[in-house]
Order: structure tokens, then sequence, then C-alpha cells
């Protein structure tokens, strides 16, 4: 692919190594607040007798006339910033700049229309016929950002980053480079600059070094969005990125404050959990959303005294609660992703608890052990994550419970989750049926 920018025209350029009668994109994921697809909306393929469609749970190419679609297809497209279910995400900054993630055109060949309702969202095991793509990137009006460098164009096979069109600003530190929409509030910029690598020396000093000690952070500014208060971000190697909207972040305020230091905390926590290590399988995202939410919150109270991280444990028991009377492996097909990041959390702090007991230690003590054995092949398994968490409880009824909760989900997920922070040493009571920590 040759993705290109000419003003305000963008377009894409396939060429594909075979005939097939259908190509589906990897990233087909849905718009968070209308559960629809985002690319037929913004993108308009050129190609005379290819059409741009959802198939099942897939964005696809397919022709009209059921043929192979042609080798070479041209897409013309308008980038904008939509919030994505659990992808990454388009950048517009305020002076026209953007920033695209590189595996936002990467596409698959299948037999058919129908192939695509069985094709499973996590493609681990999935018996893909084409390679890895190489795209090209470039800009008419002058050089792009690729991974830290100003150059003229950029050319790579799974590049996992996100490529900077436009003058956007660069500025470096010892410990981090930004690129900060103009228009974000001041407050915002300074915080990052500030809070950024203090957390990461956290982590370093508690789990090892991370995947990078001198990341990029992009910032871009939705605006002043009456009603709003959002803040989004995503993690590629030595990336974070960040989107900030809504009237509720123009000034700071305590609990503004808290909340971006948390963000920035989970997303630095993938240098390590996510980066470092990595799932197996997607439907263990909770070991790395999850185990970055506990991070975050430890990290934060641990730099701010006055942070209140017992709300935020709270409301990681009381989503998960909410959202395990289903199988949290099988919750991004359903759209409830919240249910990793929360039901994850609970779990850490079930290990967290076992930790305390058998040695004072605390979620990084029992973490660090995982990270440090996996670092040369890179995937923690969640069976490595429940043996680990077996040698130090000595108590295999805890792994028997997050399996249940994990595969099946329970119809009564609160006695559950009581039941692993009792076994665990987790502070907590019983308020009318409503598990709250103590």
């Amino acid at each position: 692919m040759t993705v290109t920018r000419d003003g305000d025209n963008w377009t894409t350029e396939y060429e594909l190594d075979r005939d097939a009668p259908v190509w589906a994109f990897f990233n087909s994921a849905l718009l968070e607040e209308t559960h629809l697809p985002w690319r037929p909306d913004q993108w308009r393929v050129v190609t005379p007798g290819v059409v741009l469609e959802r198939s099942a749970a897939r964005d696809i190419l397919r022709t009209t006339d059921g043929g192979p679609v042609p080798r070479r297809v041209q897409i013309a497209f308008t980038p904008r910033p939509e919030n994505l279910e659990a992808e990454y995400e388009v950048l517009v900054f305020t002076d026209g700049s953007v920033a695209m993630p590189s595996g936002l055109f990467d596409v698959f060949p299948l037999a058919s229309v129908a192939a695509a309702a069985d094709v499973p969202l996590d493609l681990t095991d999935y018996p893909l016929e084409t390679g890895p793509s190489s795209v090209t990137w470039r800009d008419r009006a002058g050089p792009i950002l690729f991974r830290g460098q100003r150059v003229a164009s950029a050319t790579a096979v799974e590049a996992e980053t996100y490529v900077l069109f436009g003058e956007a600003e660069l500025a470096e530190s010892e410990g981090l480079v930004t690129v900060i929409d103009p228009q974000l509030p001041h407050w915002i910029g300074a915080a990052v600059k500030d809070f950024a690598p203090s957390i990461a020396e956290v982590y370093a000093r508690r789990l090892g070094p991370g995947q990078s000690d001198r990341p990029t952070v992009m910032i871009s500014w939705n605006g002043p969005t009456p009603g709003r208060t959002s803040m989004g971000g995503s993690v590629l190697p030595g990336l974070v990125v960040m989107k900030f909207d809504g009237i509720g972040v123009v000034e700071p305020n305590a609990r503004v404050r808290s909340m971006a230091r948390w963000f920035i905390g989970h997303e630095s926590a993938h240098f390590w959990l996510g980066q470092v290590v990595r799932y197996e399988r997607a439907r263990d995202a909770w070991i790395m959303e999850g185990g970055a939410d506990l991070m975050a919150i430890l990290a934060v109270k641990a730099i701010d005294p006055a942070y209140d991280a017992r709300a935020e444990l709270q409301k990681e028991v009381d989503d998960c609660i909410r959202l395990a009377d289903q199988p949290v492996v099988e919750a991004a097909e359903r759209g409830e992703h919240r249910a990793n990041y929360a039901c994850g959390a609970v779990f850490a702090m079930v290990a967290e608890g076992a930790q305390g007991r058998a040695t004072g230690g605390d979620w990084f003590d029992f973490l660090r052990p995982l990270i440090d054995a996996n670092r040369a092949d890179g995937v923690l398994t969640r069976d490595e994550w429940l043996d680990a968490l077996d040698a130090v409880s000595g108590d295999t009824t805890l792994r028997r419970d997050m399996e249940t909760l994990l595969d099946q989900g329970s119809a009564d997920p609160a006695r559950m989750v009581a039941g692993l922070f009792q076994r665990s040493g987790v502070a907590h009571r019983l308020e009318m049926g409503r598990v709250v920590l103590s």
C-alpha cells in the first residue's frame, strides 16, 4: 500500500499480490458511541466495480460482479478523529496535522463474502494466506514524522507506530519526546511532561527495564466540547498516544488532574505489561489491561499520597461484578471491553493480596518475576499467570473461581468476588450484597 496526502486529498493505493474475490481489513473496529462501522462513512473506493462494505465483524473490499478484486485498487478517504472500540484511532491536530496508525490499511484475502462470518476477532490461530503488508507513507507538502524522525517518506512492514503528517512541533527532553496539539490546554501538556517521567521511574524501579526509556508522547485536542470530559489513548512500541476532549478538561481541578495522571500511568504501564511481555491471545487482554490499571493506581498513589486510590479500586470491583455475569474472555465480542480492565484489575488485586500474605509484597512483587521470566519470548500466558498465583497463594480455589468468571461468567459475581477477596486477604465488607473495599 502507498498512503499519500496531497493537501486535503488523501488516497491509498493497493497493490494486491493475488486474485481473491474478497479482501478483509484486520482493523475493523466499530464506533464507540454508535457501534457502527466507520470506514464506509470516511472511505470511498475510486476503482470501478469495487465496493467497501461491512460483512459480519469485518470491513471488506469486494467486486460487484463476484469476480476477483483488481490487483490495483485506489481508495480516497477523509481522516476523522473518531472514538473506536478498543482500537488505534486517527488523531487530528488543530493545526491540520494528522497522526495515523500504521496498521489501519492492512488487509487479507478471503474466498467469499460468506467466509467473513467465520473469521474470528482474534486472528492469532487463523490461517492467513498472505504475509504482512508493506506500507509506504508520503506527504506531498513535505516530510512526515516516522519513529521520531522527520523523513521524506517511509516504507515499513508491521511498523507498529503512528505516522505524523504535518508540521506539529516536536519537543525533546532527556526522558521524553512530545508532540502536543498547539491548542491543548496548557496544564495537560505540563502535567504529561512532569508526570510521565516520574511514573516511568516508579515502574522501572519496581519492574526493571521497560520497552522504552525515552518514549514519544503524541497528544491531540478535540476542543472544548460542551458536556464532555474525555480522555483516550493507546500505546505502541516507544509511543504513547493520547486524545483529550471536552469543556471538563479545559481548566485543571483535582479530579481531572487525578484522572489525567492515572491515564498517563495506565498507558505508560504498557511499556512493561504489553510491550516487554504481551498476552498470547486477545481473549487474555485482562492480563494486560487490568494489570496496567492496578499498576497505574499504585504508582500514582506512590507519587501523590492525596490520590484516592480506594475510589478507583472500588470502581474496578463494581464494574467487574456488573459485567462478569457473562464470560470475561468473550467481553470484546460483546462490545463490553471494560470487563477486561475491571475484572483484570480485580484478579490483580487478588494476586496482590496473596503476595502480601506470603511475603508482605504487593502487585509489583507478584508481577516482576513473571515479566523477568518471559522477557526472552515476550509472551505472558494465562497459565503462567495463574500458575504464579497458585504458587504464591497455595490455594488452587482462587484459580478455579477466576477461570469460572473468565470462561463461564457467574449468576452471582458479587459472591464469587467476595470469596476471592476473603481467601486472598483483600480487605472488604458486604453491604446489602455489594462488595465494598475497606
